[in-house]
């Protein structure tokens, strides 16, 4: 265990960048399986933080600060996958039923830009909520194993 939280960032980013691809593509293109990435990597950057640091402020400073590095790859993905797809709403004549998209809505093209908004948007801060969550459940884990400890 301590050998896994001894990693350094940089390979922990790494690791992440391919698992972080690698669900958005299982997803195809929709980033449910990197929402709930985010528990595990919540967890893991508590452990690291608190591993590495005693002051409660730096590790909750290190939580957000990793946290949103993770969201802002992810982010960085959903803009290259719908991005492209969302030029669609130029078109006058663009057929919004056909274009695969979940009609949420009750109108096609509204529909389409909810989804957009969904994926670009929504998703990546539903993962930095996992995230966060994760991270404060480990470190109230945690904090709560030491003061059993010392009482």
């Amino acid at each position: 265990m301590n050998k896994l939280l001894k990693m350094s960032k940089k390979k922990f980013y790494v690791i992440y960048i391919i698992f972080d691809m690698f669900f958005v593509g299982v997803g195809m293109g929709v980033p449910f399986f990197c929402i709930l990435l985010g528990f595990p990597v919540g967890w893991y950057i508590a452990k690291q933080s608190a591993f590495n640091q005693k002051d409660v402020s730096t590790i909750l400073n290190e939580i957000l600060k990793y946290s949103l590095y993770t969201v802002l790859f992810t982010f960085i993905l959903m803009l290259c996958i719908w991005v492209p797809l969302s030029t669609i709403l130029l078109d006058p004549g663009a057929d919004f039923v056909n274009t695969g998209i979940p009609m949420i809505l009750y109108d096609p093209k509204l529909s389409f830009m909810g989804w957009m908004i969904l994926m670009i948007f929504i998703s990546p801060f539903l993962q930095l909520l996992t995230t966060v969550f994760a991270s404060n459940v480990a470190l109230w884990r945690l904090f709560k194993k030491d003061d059993s400890i010392d009482g």
